[in-house]
């Protein structure tokens, strides 16, 4: 029997998104340049266009938190546009606080930690990503928090039973934290959450 050091579910996550993000960018271009021509106006328009852009940001968030880190590193510019388009039109808005660059591996713990803040926040909210030298924390803050604890068990006691692909970030995040060395910890108050790494 073999054995392999490969990770390849995060190998076909970055196969997915790259096979994807091309063509999502080539519709977004081709609709800004039907725009430009004036060969098609209308709402209708506007509403492909917002949803190809949507689609090809919400990809590159995806390649970032499922697929293969590597050992880039990622400017701030480029990570707080990324949140802010991956974000736009979405209850949860989100402030990246680093100015430093950062590497991709742990800006990929940042996103996972993120979307298991959305979880908890349906009716929207305020996430912000600090980064304390080596320290990050993730804070979310909203008025109405909702918390599944069969879910969260995911987190606070490596319980993966009630993960569903929907909340597979659960399940991922403490995961690939340990293969930083990394331990991840959760606080949930009645308005707010913090996880740190």
């Amino acid at each position: 029997m073999s054995h392999t050091t490969l990770d390849l579910p995060t190998l076909i996550g970055s196969r997915i998104c790259h096979d994807l993000i091309s063509p999502i960018g080539a519709i977004a271009n081709g609709l800004e340049l039907l725009g430009m021509t004036g060969a098609v106006t209308g709402p209708e328009m506007g509403l492909i266009s917002d949803s190809a852009e949507s689609a090809g940001a919400r990809i590159r968030f995806f390649r970032i938190a499922y697929g293969a880190p590597g050992q880039q590193i990622m400017g701030r510019a480029e990570v707080a546009g990324l949140l802010r388009d991956a974000g736009r039109g979405g209850r949860v808005q989100v402030r990246w606080l680093s100015e430093d660059a950062q590497p991709r591996r742990m800006i990929r713990l940042a996103f996972l930690a993120l979307q298991c803040c959305e979880t908890a926040m349906p009716y929207g909210g305020k996430v912000t990503i600090r980064v304390d030298g080596l320290a990050w924390s993730i804070t979310g803050e909203a008025d109405k928090m909702h918390f599944e604890t069969a879910v969260w068990a995911a987190l606070d006691a490596g319980d993966t039973d009630a993960i569903t692909a929907a909340t597979v970030q659960f399940a991922l995040l403490p995961t690939v934290a340990r293969d930083e060395g990394r331990c991840v910890t959760c606080v949930r108050e009645t308005r707010r959450l913090r996880i740190s790494f």
